[in-house]
């Protein structure tokens, strides 16, 4: 009886977790992104600059970053921006080198932060400052070790915040370099793009990711900033999203043209950090995103842990082991439409591989959902 109920257990899973594949996923591997006319305001419009786009970036020691940058960002072939560069209490020249760059463009405004004089741990606090002092409507969002893939990032971002979307969820890709760290940060960052853009196809959004991210500046009024998790340093990106954003304000942008590069840990230990800090913001999400994405990732648990136990004990091993083959037939495939998608399709020979390695993550990084705060975002 107990091998027909582990039997069971493991079939059940499968299926639910082939569902969310095929049902949820499937969107996002055969989106086609519609031609758009020229947005308002980029080079060569004849139509006046408008709308405002306040760019913000919140930098603590991040200097060499700004200073490699800076200059992609303000190159940018949409004119009609102001950059807000919010300095948080750095320790090395940072602030020397927005200072260098204002002298060259009027349109750059610094803000300086004390970390004597901070109400609030993380990020937050500069975030909410930086928007504040914006000018513009519209605020878009990326870090200061992005880079955007080209001169059509603003534009791209802005052509989604149109009556009736006030929210616009970018990508943001890492950087490849050589080393099998780096190939589980792409994967995991894809997979988790997976999921965000799948479910804000269906029209249940749930997060975002600051990096690369767009919104009216009075949605974060209608929240009262972040008030509702402001004893936590992370979730100014994600837990912002799951409160704002619903099935009729919330806009996807997957054109090439609007990704930013971001620049990845190198070392298993700051990941694990890093990963370990954005965990604990899972707890805050509305009861029915905890539910599907704990659904996703139980199935994937159980599909793995299942089939091997029923392999240890030598039961129904060719069973077991065509499950696991019709899965990785479904996820290969979609997996080869997405990472094409997103403009990484060398990392489609490691998906077996990490998509075990991903019950591994599960594992290891649950613990960190039982932390209550963490004090700092760098």
């Amino acid at each position: 009886m107990a091998i027909f109920i582990l039997k069971l257990i493991f079939i059940g899973a499968t299926i639910v977790n082939v569902c969310y594949w095929l049902i949820l996923f499937t969107k996002l591997a055969f989106h086609r992104e519609q031609k758009k006319p020229e947005p308002e305001g980029s080079s060569g419009s004849k139509i006046n600059p408008q709308p405002l786009v306040s760019i913000i970036i919140c930098a603590k020691n991040e200097a060499e970053n700004l200073r490699k940058f800076l200059p992609r960002i303000l190159s940018q072939s949409y004119r009609s921006i102001e950059l807000v560069l919010v300095e948080d209490g750095s320790i090395d020249n940072t602030l020397e080198i927005m200072q260098e760059f204002q002298k060259r463009n009027s349109t750059l405004r610094i803000i300086i932060i004390s970390n004597t004089k901070k109400l609030y741990i993380g990020k937050k606090e500069a975030l909410l400052k930086g928007v504040k002092a914006a000018s513009g409507n519209i605020v878009l969002l990326t870090d200061a070790d992005c880079e955007p893939i080209g001169n059509k990032w603003v534009a791209e971002m802005v052509s989604q915040i149109k009556d009736p979307y006030e929210l616009g969820l970018g990508y943001s890709p890492y950087r490849a370099y050589p080393g099998l760290l780096n190939r589980l940060i792409r994967l995991e960052t894809v997979y988790t793009a997976i999921q965000y853009f799948s479910f804000a196809f269906a029209g249940m959004p749930y997060m975002g990711v600051g990096r690369n991210l767009i919104y009216k500046r009075e949605l974060i009024e209608r929240v009262r900033g972040f008030q509702e998790h402001i004893q936590i340093a992370s979730g100014d990106d994600d837990l912002f999203v799951n409160a704002v954003a619903t099935s009729t304000n919330t806009s996807i942008q997957l054109s090439a043209d609007s990704f930013v590069v971001s620049e990845p840990v190198r070392t298993w230990k700051a990941y694990y950090r890093q990963k370990s800090r954005h965990l604990t913001t899972g707890r805050f999400y509305k009861k029915k995103h905890q539910l599907l994405l704990g659904g996703l990732a139980l199935s994937h648990l159980i599909h793995y842990m299942g089939g091997a136990v029923l392999l240890y004990i030598k039961v129904s091993t060719i069973f077991v082991f065509l499950l696991y083959v019709m899965r990785m037939l479904v996820v290969m495939y979609l997996y080869n439409r997405i990472l094409r998608k997103l403009r990484d399709p060398s990392l489609l020979p490691w998906v077996p591989i990490f998509d075990f390695a991903f019950v591994l993550y599960y594992c290891i990084l649950s613990p960190s959902l039982l932390k209550r705060k963490t004090q700092q975002w760098k």
